[in-house]
């Protein structure tokens, strides 16, 4: 492994740390296209930028790019604000029209510089290698790795000083009013980094990638823990391993590896959100089922508790009584049976003293709209689940 592929490997794995801080939040914010829009939008900051220094590399460019960011998010908020369209409205009408702006700046101005759509959108982590810092004549490695790395140390920082301002923020800003702390100023500041973080990421990595790695490895660890602390540990953890597999995904393949990220970071969300064990979709659907055979046990149990006489409680009469298919009875029966809730003699079915004293409760909570208390109940009385 050379020294390129290192220095690919590590701008990729601090844009996507750099990244996840901020996406965090956005994502707890429900505001995961507004990184979209900024992506696009800081194009016409990036152009004005040019042409008041005509310097690629001045860090004008990225001045302008963040306060245009940051104007994007005025725009949105203040036209959501109107109540005459929602966010998604606001930000699919503001983000186009300031890109669009940038494209035809660009179009009447700037046709003989290299500062073309396809550079501003996709990128070229690859390139990332050559664009050396030079430091009192000294090479010191990639610029992108430095500038990214500053804007990383910098969102540690401000996250630490202000980790309770941003959650309390985030999870209720009437309350964080009431304390002191101006959640519109709070809002504002985020998205300033957000901004800096996306104009210092794309110019290495593309800004469709920013987008993946600031929104996808927080999704999948939202589908994972509560916790904020472990959430912006996860998306961090995330987004590295997604970039270093990525680029290795890239290189057996002599694929993009933009493009290698990004599917990485799809196959990751898609196996969390399969297989996660509270919130994965495969998790979800056995709940359901079982929550689905818990009621019907408990139709069983009070089908038996109703009725006395033998026709009514036989086991062959229970399928036509109950509407119930084979199936779904012989589950029920089975399940009954493991928790000693019935006894089966001559074919007919009885409830245990257990069962008995299980289906008491379980009427008196339903009697008393005390559903809620029925969870708690199973866990009491059954030794199996459904």
């Amino acid at each position: 492994m050379n020294n390129a592929q290192i220095e690919i490997q590590l701008i990729a794995a601090l844009v996507a740390a750099a990244c996840a801080l901020p996406g965090t939040f956005l994502v707890l914010r429900k505001m995961a296209l507004i990184t979209d829009a900024i992506s696009h939008a800081i194009l016409p900051g990036i152009v004005l930028g040019f042409f008041i220094t005509h310097d690629l590399n001045a860090p004008l460019l990225i001045v302008m790019a963040t306060l245009t960011g940051v104007l994007t998010v005025f725009l949105v908020s203040y036209t959501q604000k109107t109540g005459l369209v929602k966010e998604d409205t606001a930000i699919g009408l503001i983000f186009p029209a300031l890109f669009s702006i940038g494209v035809i700046m660009i179009a009447l101005r700037a046709n003989d510089v290299h500062l073309d759509v396809d550079a501003v959108l996709l990128g070229e982590i690859a390139f990332a290698p050559f664009d050396r810092l030079v430091w009192l004549g000294v090479d010191v490695g990639p610029k992108s790795m430095w500038v990214v790395g500053t804007v990383l140390f910098i969102s540690v920082l401000l996250l630490n000083f202000f980790f309770k301002e941003l959650k309390l923020s985030t999870f209720d800003s009437g309350l964080s009013a009431s304390l002191g702390f101006s959640p519109v100023l709070l809002h504002y500041g985020l998205m300033t980094l957000t901004s800096v973080t996306t104009v210092v990421s794309f110019e290495a990595v593309g800004a469709i990638l920013v987008v993946a790695m600031m929104i996808a490895p927080a999704a999948t660890a939202y589908l994972l823990t509560k916790d904020l602390r472990k959430m912006l540990f996860l998306s961090a953890f995330f987004g590295v391993l997604s970039a270093i597999a990525g680029y290795w995904l890239a290189h057996f393949l002599d694929a993009s590896i933009a493009g290698s990220i990004t599917t990485i970071l799809g196959m990751l969300f898609l196996g969390v959100y399969l297989f996660s064990h509270k919130k994965g979709w495969i998790a979800v659907w056995y709940q359901q089922k079982q929550q689905k055979l818990e009621v019907s046990l408990i139709t069983f149990l009070l089908h038996i508790h109703n009725h006395d006489l033998a026709s009514e409680r036989h086991i062959r009469h229970l399928r036509e009584h109950i509407n119930w298919h084979d199936v779904t009875a012989n589950a029920v029966l089975k399940l009954a049976q493991k928790n000693n809730f019935i006894s089966i003699e001559n074919g007919l079915v009885s409830l245990t003293d257990k069962g008995l004293a299980f289906t008491k409760q379980a009427i008196t909570y339903i009697m008393d709209n005390h559903t809620e208390g029925i969870e708690s109940m199973k866990q009491k009385f059954f030794l199996f689940r459904g």
